[in-house]
């Protein structure tokens, strides 16, 4: 078995010959995941011993340091795409998701998050959004922003200050 221990950054990406690299499509679930067995697109067992929080992107190339190269693909999965020519109510509806700690992938004119029924419904209702936005359900590549996976995965809060050093009271929870 194979075993993947390093990403390589893209100048070493750029002087690679990647004309024998073997394949990886996985979904973003499982791109967040730095210790894995996997199943390369020729069929082969591999295993993903890399760097703690490692996040994949489509495009990246692993290794095992040994010349063997894996070209990471974003697989297709179910997710929602919102397009919108309005960019005030795109950034609106982006809020909204955002503001339920949902992983968005951004582009110009349309977001991409995980499928979820709810939130397309809940995005429908915005005012404006049934008029202005387009929301589906579809199979394709989900690459959110780094962000909302603090380059490897869960969720954290980074407040910047001791939570003893004050007198206000917040919650954290979900």
């Amino acid at each position: 078995m194979i075993e993947l221990i390093k990403k390589l950054t893209a100048h070493e990406v750029s002087h690679a010959d990647l004309s024998a690299a073997k394949t990886l499509s996985l979904p973003i679930d499982l791109r967040i995941k730095s210790r894995q067995r996997v199943t390369l697109s020729d069929g082969q067992e591999a295993g993903l011993f890399l760097e703690r929080g490692t996040l994949l992107r489509g495009g990246d190339v692993i290794t095992d340091g040994q010349g063997t190269l894996v070209s990471v693909k974003a697989a297709d999965e179910t997710v929602s795409t919102v397009r919108c020519a309005d960019p005030l109510l795109l950034a609106k509806i982006a809020y909204h998701l955002g503001n339920r700690h949902v992983p968005l992938q951004i582009e110009s004119g349309w977001l991409r998050f995980q499928h979820d029924h709810v939130l397309e419904d809940m995005v429908r209702q915005l005012p404006g959004a049934a008029e202005a936005a387009e929301v589906i359900c579809e199979q394709a590549p989900f690459e959110p922003e780094s962000g909302a996976y603090q380059q490897g995965g869960g969720h954290h809060h980074h407040h910047g200050h001791d939570h003893d050093d004050h007198s206000h009271t917040h919650s954290h929870s979900h």
